[in-house]
């Protein structure tokens, strides 16, 4: 059997359970994409920290985010958002398609501050896609609410990120 030791060094363990691709982008500068906006820019592979894709990885189009093959996908996304001044509310969508055109919120990650300052909140959701067709399967992060806060970006290290593994066949 394997034991933590042994996949942590990375000898194939993640083959050998069956995982073929995992891939993780983040946002590298701060952004206040305003309400109902889809982040679209500012997106890259993370590149830093000894990170390596496994397999062929994610193609990003203007923050649309395609699979390399079908499959189960774990997705899971953390949003570093800084609430502005008595903000009540500010949401990262995770939004999926099945047709390459109508986007539904498969996960909505919130923040409040009602405190009358700033405050920073990482916030996590996550959601398993059934991706039959790598065509029309697709998925893309939106921003809700956020006329007085941010998402926080960095280039150097994670801070608004995702990652997504491929689980199993579909």
């Amino acid at each position: 059997t394997k034991d933590a030791t042994t996949f942590l060094r990375g000898d194939n363990t993640f083959a050998a359970a069956g995982i073929t691709e995992a891939d993780q982008f983040r946002l590298t500068a701060n952004q206040s994409a305003g309400t109902n906006a889809v982040v679209t820019s500012n997106l890259e592979r993370v590149d830093t920290d000894g990170f390596l894709k496994l397999g062929t990885g994610l193609t990003n189009s203007s923050g649309v985010f395609s699979f390399p093959s079908t499959g189960y996908y774990l997705i899971m996304c953390t949003a570093f958002i800084t609430a502005g001044s008595n903000h009540n509310d500010a949401h990262l969508n995770i939004q999926t398609t099945t047709d390459n055109s109508t986007y539904d919120n498969a996960v909505k990650i919130s923040a409040a501050d009602g405190s009358g300052g700033s405050t920073n909140y990482s916030v996590h959701g996550q959601f398993v896609f059934d991706v039959t067709n790598v065509s029309t399967h697709k998925f893309r992060l939106q921003t809700q609410s956020m006329s007085s806060s941010f998402l926080n970006g960095d280039t150097a290290k994670n801070e608004t990120h995702f990652t997504t593994i491929r689980l199993a066949s579909t």
